[in-house]
């Protein structure tokens, strides 16, 4: 165990703390019947928040490799970029 001040594991835990608590106020106001679209907004920014997280640790296993594992990085990274911002602006 670590005592490092901020491990992998507890950016993981508060991490999924914030994404818990966004997804659970979206779905206290989706219950009440508010605007679907700020209940959206709400789950984007859980989503951002845990892709955000997975990009940095995705990074910090490829920086060290081979040329070809940051290609396949950025690849993925950017269709996961695409495939959030595209269906934004149809």
């Amino acid at each position: 165990m670590s005592n490092r001040p901020w491990s992998l594991n507890k950016v993981a835990f508060w991490t999924m703390v914030v994404i818990t608590i966004l997804f659970a106020l979206a779905l206290v106001l989706s219950m009440l019947g508010l605007n679907a679209k700020i209940i959206s907004a709400l789950q984007n920014v859980a989503t951002a928040v845990a892709i955000c997280l997975v990009a940095v640790l995705g990074w910090r296993y490829v920086r060290s490799r081979e040329l070809v594992w940051k290609i396949l990085y950025i690849i993925c990274l950017l269709v996961v970029i695409a495939g959030i911002i595209i269906p934004l602006v149809k």
